[in-house]
Order: structure tokens, then C-alpha cells, then sequence
């Protein structure tokens, strides 16, 4: 009788051949994701609503980053990145759920509000932004990550390494894991399994701490995880 092993958590796929596309790749964090992941060697697409201000950034990236509309930047890609401020998320994702069908999706949005305290969470219907794009596109297979990775430092090109942690959560354990597995091709930065795609919405909300911290220390907090 053959026992069932279940597979490590450490053995992660390889992702090298995947081309990544990023939704709001012309934004900050996503210009900043897309830097890094091309700098490791990945594919990487960057779209926009503006095909022409997509491939603008891209050239300014170089490392072989293309540009495009987000309609074909999500139709190009394998795994895609959702970069996109929150108030035009589920709008933007309701117009690309066929496209998307079936593919990894990245979600890194962080729903927060700003007023003279700082950074605070919003409250979203379905839990979290990740929750809500996958309500949005139930033929995709959703993964919250990247909600804690500093933009100043991904698009830092002095910045050799990046010492943070991202945690990823999601349904799909597959998925889950490419996604950990494109994580760990940033120097410094390891993909850590959080969770069901259930508990994103304390995730989001993190960064809303981690904005203050930052502010009070003039630094650009991440996250490191112990033990693991």
C-alpha cells in the first residue's frame, strides 16, 4: 500500500517561463513590481488604459518590459498583477473577466482612506479587495499578495535586495504557490502561505500600520516572518 505524501511547503514550482502582466503597471507599486520581477528575468507586461502611456513606462523600465492596454496586457499575460486604486477596481475587473477566465490573479489593492489621523481600512462588502475580485471573476483564480512591499523601495534600482516578506493567501494551492514561487525571485523577498483568500481583509488593512510606522520612523517598514 502506497501512503499519500503531502507535497512540501517548500517545494515551489518554477515560474521563469510566465509572463506577468501588471494591471496599473504605470502606478507606483506597479511600475515597482514590474521593475523588480523583469530585473529577476521574468516576462513582464505592464498595462494601462492608455496603450500609448503603457508602453511609455515601459521603455523608461527597459529589462524587456512591454507596455500595453489593460485589455491586452491581461490577454498576454499568464499570471496577472492587479495594481489598480481601489475605487476603480471592481469596475476594471468586471470589463476584463473574460479575458482573465482562468488565469492567476495577483491582487495587492489595499482599500484605505486618509484623513488627519492617517491611513485607516474601508470597509468592503465581500471582505477585502481580493474577495471582491473574486466575486468579480469567478472563472480566475484569485490570490492575495504583495499588499506590504514598499513602492519607494521596489522602484529604488540602488536597492540590491529587499528584506521583506509577502504574504500570500488564497483557495488554489497551486496557485498559492506560483505566486510564492514569483516572489522568491526578488532578491531579498520570500513568499510566505498565509491563509484562505477569507482572511485577506486583515492583511489589507495591515498597511494602514504599516503607513504610520513608516511615518513616524521616516522608514519603509515591510514585514518578516519568524520560524518559518
Amino acid at each position: 500500500m502506497t501512503e499519500n505524501v503531502a507535497p512540501s511547503p517548500y517545494d515551489l514550482p518554477d515560474v521563469t517561463d510566465l509572463v506577468v502582466g501588471v494591471l496599473g503597471g504605470t502606478g507606483e507599486q506597479g511600475r515597482g513590481l514590474a521593475v523588480r520581477l523583469a530585473r529577476a528575468g521574468q516576462q513582464v507586461v505592464i498595462g494601462s488604459r492608455a496603450a500609448e502611456r503603457a508602453e511609455a513606462a515601459a521603455s523608461e523600465i527597459g529589462h524587456g518590459v512591454r507596455g500595453a492596454d489593460n485589455a491586452a496586457c491581461a490577454a498576454a499575460s499568464d499570471v496577472v498583477v492587479v495594481a489598480v486604486p481601489y475605487d476603480g477596481h471592481r469596475d476594471l475587473l468586471a470589463s476584463l473577466a473574460g479575458v482573465l477566465d482562468g488565469k492567476v490573479v495577483i491582487d495587492c489593492v489595499n482599500p484605505l482612506g486618509f484623513d488627519k489621523q492617517g491611513a485607516f481600512a474601508l470597509a468592503v462588502e465581500e471582505g477585502s479587495a481580493a474577495q471582491q475580485a473574486a466575486t468579480v471573476l469567478p472563472g480566475s483564480r484569485v490570490v492575495g499578495a504583495f499588499h506590504h512591499v514598499s513602492a519607494v523601495l521596489l522602484l529604488d534600482e540602488s536597492v540590491d535586495s529587499l528584506d521583506t516578506d509577502v504574504l500570500v493567501l488564497g483557495d488554489d494551492r497551486a496557485a498559492t504557490d506560483t505566486v510564492q514561487a514569483l516572489a522568491g525571485r526578488i532578491p531579498g523577498m520570500r513568499g510566505i502561505y498565509a491563509g484562505r483568500l477569507r482572511n485577506c481583509g486583515q492583511v489589507e488593512s495591515m498597511t494602514a500600520n504599516l503607513i504610520s510606522m513608516n511615518r513616524r520612523y521616516k522608514r519603509h517598514a515591510g514585514l518578516r516572518v519568524t520560524d518559518v
